[in-house]
């Protein structure tokens, strides 16, 4: 299914944006582009190829922390719940917290905290307090749930050993499983097999293991509501919650 002219296009795009960052000492990157009405991988670059001293890892599928990209699935389920929505207010300020096994105190990325925000400025703006605030409602291990059905295979251990971290991607997932789970809000929550070959008839999966569990696999069922999936996709797509 892989598209000649996109493949070559975003191997090119992946080498000039790394190229930009070498001041940062950035080598590696990996592109995966899918259909998101069909579910077919139109463009997959492993590697940076001879810019990296890796060039044998497939970032495509190696695990690696999620980061803030879990956010919006934790606001999803916050407003499939109604414990939220994207007007509601969340103190950005210090937070720490007693864990059990010591003491938690989650950072933003830049060092300034903004007071009362509105979930729709937290995720635009990627906030790191107001997600674990959120987290804090919900419970890490309903969250964990919602993830392992949004594809995330990878995640075998429960919500107590990931903790409040995990609003923040304290968790190894792989860059395929998340691209699947974005798909899924653009489907309204509709998760969805990969395909690597085009059409209806029944293929080998590329790869089974490790980042690639379940991905191919898996059958078709509701990961999130239609409602929550549109309103994600508003707040990330709104500029002026971003700014």
């Amino acid at each position: 299914s892989l598209d000649y002219c996109l493949q070559g296009f975003a191997s090119e795009s992946l080498r000039r944006h790394l190229g930009s960052m070498r001041q940062q000492n950035a080598e590696d990157g990996a592109v995966v582009v899918l259909d998101n009405a069909s579910g077919e991988i139109l463009a997959w670059i492993g590697s940076s190829g001879d810019l990296s001293s890796a060039a044998e890892v497939d970032g495509v599928t190696a695990l690696r922390q999620a980061g803030s990209t879990l956010k919006p699935f934790l606001y999803a389920l916050a407003f499939e719940t109604r414990t939220l929505t994207p007007a509601s207010l969340i103190e950005d300020a210090p937070l720490t917290m007693d864990t059990g096994n010591g003491l938690y105190a989650p950072q933003n990325y830049e060092p300034h905290y903004q007071g009362w925000v509105s979930v729709r400025r937290a995720l635009g703006g990627s906030l790191n307090i107001p997600a674990v605030r959120t987290l804090v409602r919900l419970g890490p291990e309903p969250f964990l749930q919602r993830l392992r059905a949004a594809g995330f295979a990878s995640l075998r251990r429960d919500g107590d050993w990931y903790g409040y971290s995990l609003a923040l991607g304290s968790a190894d997932i792989s860059l395929l499983m998340l691209a699947n789970a974005y798909r899924s809000l653009s489907n309204g929550g509709r998760w969805t097999p990969l395909r690597a070959t085009p059409g209806h008839n029944e293929a080998p999966a590329p790869c089974r293991r490790d980042g690639c569990a379940e991905v191919f696999t898996a059958h078709p069922h509701a990961a999130f509501t239609p409602a929550a999936s549109f309103q994600i996709g508003d707040i990330l797509s709104d500029r002026n919650a971003r700014a």
